[in-house]
């Protein structure tokens, strides 16, 4: 469905023909005009009287009907297709959760798609519409205040996922209790959510460092360096992605070493209640024994003898193992 159209001139909002044919050919008489068209998950038939009236390429067409596309920049004969993921943290269930917004920009127009969750448009166009001097630079300006809108969020989730994983690492490395039996799990589940995160952000890197280079159609000279700033807030949340994943695979590591050294803690405490409990057995079966001749066996005392010589190797014994730290 469309959300909105308008026709932007010298930087404002003007009323202008319902039709996009007319209307495209009004922007581009007057020059200084450019329209925005933006659609919402459009069907393959909402979405062909767009695709006639701005000649836009059928493959990107396909992309745009389709999603699940990773970030990337295409450049046809009559529109440059930008793809970007915008993200979307949920605090309170611990996921990442992508959409997808296309962009066409082409002369003296922009079409912008959006899929799934993520919308910074709604906000961004009001915002634009109050920069008049941004907009003056026509359709690169609403590319630009996109891609800075998203990349500026993938910041905010950073920080997010960043305060969590705070949170988790205290709790792996608090004493071993009922509330951290599955850490791990949890651990690996929050793996899964920076890895989705980083399938939005480190793959924009390449089109954002095009779009800040030389030579792209439909791109205005004069936004490069803005678009090199976008790529400079890129790189830091990418360097932010990938040290929450070393994080969570040092963290779990450490777990990991963590459950190992209790787990031998406690085969030892085992092993050494074991060997205490062998030996009153041992000493008892061998006055268990029914023998003709056995030792001992009329003497009054021979029992007591008996009971303290199991208490005192038991006693020996955990004496033992309590200096070795066994117990």
């Amino acid at each position: 469905m469309i959300v909105d159209f308008a026709i932007y001139r010298n930087g404002r909002r003007t009323d202008g023909p319902a039709d996009f044919s007319d209307a495209l050919d009004q922007a581009r008489a007057d020059g200084d005009a450019f329209l925005w068209v933006g659609l919402h998950e459009p069907t393959e038939s909402e979405f062909a009287l767009v695709t006639s009236e701005f000649g836009l390429h059928p493959l990107a067409v396909e992309d745009a009907l389709k999603a699940h596309q990773r970030p990337k920049l295409e450049v046809y004969a009559d529109s440059l297709f930008v793809v970007l993921k915008p993200v979307v943290y949920d605090d309170h269930a611990d996921t990442v959760s992508t959409g997808e917004l296309m962009m066409f920009l082409g002369d003296s127009f922009v079409v912008t798609v959006r899929h799934g969750v993520g919308n910074p448009l709604t906000e961004l166009r009001a915002r634009l519409e109050d920069q008049p001097d941004l907009l003056r630079c026509g359709p690169t300006a609403v590319l630009y205040a996109v891609s800075d809108a998203v990349v500026d969020h993938y910041t905010e989730v950073s920080g997010l996922l960043q305060a969590d994983l705070d949170e988790l690492e205290t709790e792996v490395f608090a004493p071993l209790g009922i509330d951290n039996k599955n850490i791990a799990s949890r651990i690996y589940a929050f793996k899964r959510q920076v890895v989705e995160f980083r399938r939005a952000t480190v793959p924009l890197a390449d089109p954002v460092a095009r779009l800040a280079g030389a030579g792209l159609p439909f791109v205005n000279e004069e936004a490069r360096p803005f678009f090199r700033d976008v790529g400079d807030h890129l790189a830091r949340a990418n360097e932010a992605v990938e040290q929450l994943d070393r994080l969570l695979s040092d963290i779990l590591s450490a777990h990991l070493a963590q459950m190992g050294v209790q787990q031998n803690d406690d085969m030892r405490k085992i092993s050494a209640w074991a060997a205490m409990a062998a030996a009153p057995t041992m000493i008892a079966g061998v006055f268990g024994m029914n023998f003709t001749h056995m030792p001992e066996l009329r003497q009054v005392w021979g029992y007591p003898a008996a009971l303290m010589l199991m208490v005192g190797v038991v006693a020996l014994l955990y004496r033992l193992f309590k200096r070795r730290g066994w117990l």
